[in-house]
Formats: structure tokens, sequence, C-alpha cells
């Protein structure tokens, strides 16, 4: 008999939030399966795939329906940055983070559309706290955040009833054990900085039936940090 535990797709999964929210649904009881350019944890199904090409998102995504028969989450995480003065950024690196970060969520939503149809499905997009405040030299990962966004709330729109999608922005999230001062903390209103599980646990809710009236809408997960006014002293 076909094991008809809900299946997850998530991009970027190899490590990070990616991984976290992959290892989150597991132990939900989902069945998950990455994608990256990179290999993979033990215990989910990887697929390496470069979400930013079109032929390679559905490849990932029939492999899906073969394997798998079912969608019913898509997270699109798959992200990077490049940091430059923005009068140094070759269009190069400008297509490089759009096509990772936000052309990857529309392929993989288009491709993934009929299986998320038929399981009344949802898509989580994340996005960052970039879609809203900026950092110096960071034009086109802003930009590419701040799609998302809006991607996602026109998907809602679009693929509604069937389909929910909503978008996740984290803000500092310590995804690779950095050394960090008590400051560091202290700045967030939370009281710290935050991890890989706190978004997971928050994807974890947005795909589940809990949150079945919930579609379009950004969460933002970032210890307070964009409520906070700051002042040069």
């Amino acid at each position: 008999m076909q094991d008809q535990s809900p299946v997850a797709l998530v991009s970027g999964g190899a490590h990070g939030i990616g991984a976290g929210i992959a290892r989150r649904l597991r132990q939900d009881g989902w069945r998950v399966v990455t994608a990256d350019l990179n290999p993979g944890e033990a215990g989910t199904r990887h697929a390496i795939a470069d979400v930013a090409d079109e032929a390679a998102v559905a490849a990932l995504v029939d492999g899906v329906a073969a394997q798998e028969a079912r969608l019913d989450a898509l997270v699109c995480n798959a992200g990077i940055m490049v940091r430059k003065p923005v009068t140094e950024l070759t269009l190069g690196e400008w297509n490089k983070v759009l096509g990772t970060n936000l052309t990857s969520a529309f392929l993989l939503a288009r491709a993934a559309a009929p299986l998320l149809r038929a399981a009344h499905g949802s898509i989580v997009t994340i996005a960052s706290t970039r879609a809203h405040m900026s950092e110096p030299d960071t034009e086109s990962y802003s930009a590419s955040k701040g799609g998302i966004l809006a991607l996602t709330h026109a998907l809602a729109v679009s693929l509604g009833p069937e389909i929910r999608a909503n978008c996740v922005s984290p803000g500092w999230i310590d995804v690779a054990g950095e050394p960090l001062r008590p400051e560091d903390h202290a700045q967030h209103p939370a009281g710290r900085v935050g991890q890989a599980g706190d978004i997971a646990a928050l994807v974890a809710w947005l795909v589940g039936r809990e949150a079945g009236f919930i579609t379009g809408a950004e969460f933002v997960s970032d210890g307070g940090m964009t409520r906070k006014m700051m002042y040069a002293e």
C-alpha cells in the first residue's frame, strides 16, 4: 500500500534554514524531498538541482510526481547573496541572485501547481526582512526578497482557493553556529538571535491544517528588530 503521508518539497534544503525546515517536517511525519546544488542531509530524499533552471525544475517536480505521487507543500527557500557596491555589481551577478532567489520560486510554483491543487496544498516562500529594510551594497538581494513577497500574494490570489501561499521573512538567523556577542542578542527585543528552528516551526504551522484560513500573508520572524527604532548615540 502506498504511503499516504503528506509530501513537502524544500528548495535550498541542503543546509541552514532549508535543512532545518526539512528536519522539522520529517519529525512531524512528512515525507520530504530537498533540492539544492549541494549534497543534502541523510534521511531525506535529495535532488541535486539548479532551481533557477526551467528544465531542472520540471525534472524535479516530475520526479516527485513519479516517486512520491503527491505534493502537499512547496517551500521556496533557495537563496544567495552577492554583497557589492551597486556601481561594481555586474548584470550577470544581478541575474544570478534574482534567478536563484526569485525566478526559482516562480518556476517551482508554476511546475508544482497541478500536484498542489490536487492535494489542496500550500506554498511557503522564504523572503527576508530585507524586503523592507536594507544594508549597504545589497541591491540584488533586497530586490529579490521584495519580489518574493509580491510574488507570494499574487500566487495566493491566482491559485486559491485550492492552494494557499504565504511568505516568511526571517531576520538575523544563526545558521552556521557563528560566535555571537551578548550585545548581538541584547539588541533584539526578543532577547536573542534567531535559530533555524524558529523559522522551521513557523513553516510547519503554515503548511498545516490549523493555518487553513491564512493565505497571501507575510510573517516576519526577526525577534522584533523591524519594530525597533534605532538612533546613533
